[in-house]
């Protein structure tokens, strides 16, 4: 098998179950969006312990970002053969990323202030990671505006915030905006 299959030269990408659209689609940009934070999450996995807790947490995130890729990369005439959890992001999915939100902010001491990114290299990567999902997450209005009875702008919200969490968690202290100017005067 071949990488390359020439369909795309035209400009146009394949849909799951059929079906073609253009490259610069908006549902292609917000896959593209979610393709690249799933690439930071794993430069981010690949700075932490191999089967340490985020190392594990992550590797869940990414797998599950593949199945709201699925959905995202489906007509709305093929929606109904998505299936949850596997091609469709479910609200179990959403809630698991609230879980797991609250059983990390336990684990250190929450800032009350803006924190200045770059503490470490794990921790610096799981921010860059956030802001490509938050940018995922402006670009799936269109989407969920479609499909409003979809759970990928939710999805998106929740995980920036999770992602947020554990690049605090993995900070040994936090920089906080104030702080790194010095003492107010």
């Amino acid at each position: 098998m071949k990488i390359y299959t020439k369909k795309g030269d035209d400009g146009s990408t394949g849909l799951l179950f059929g079906g073609r659209v253009k490259k610069d689609s908006p549902r292609i940009e917000l896959n593209g969006a979610v393709d690249e934070a799933q690439a930071f999450l794993g430069l981010a996995r690949s700075e932490c312990q191999r089967d340490s807790a985020l190392d594990v947490m992550l590797l869940e995130i990414e797998s599950d970002l593949w199945i709201l890729m699925a959905e995202v990369a489906t007509d709305g005439l093929n929606r109904p053969r998505l299936i949850e959890g596997k091609t469709l992001v479910s609200a179990e999915m959403v809630a698991k990323i609230e879980q797991l939100i609250d059983e990390t902010t336990v684990k250190f001491n929450f800032p009350k202030e803006f924190v200045v990114p770059g503490q470490n290299r794990v921790s610096a990567c799981l921010d860059v990671a956030r802001t490509v999902i938050r940018r995922a997450e402006r670009l799936s209005v269109e989407f969920t505006t479609e499909n409003p009875q979809s759970q990928v702008g939710p999805y998106l919200n929740r995980l920036s915030d999770l992602v947020w969490t554990l690049a605090r968690w993995q900070e040994d202290i936090h920089i906080t905006a104030k702080s790194a100017h010095g003492p107010q005067k």
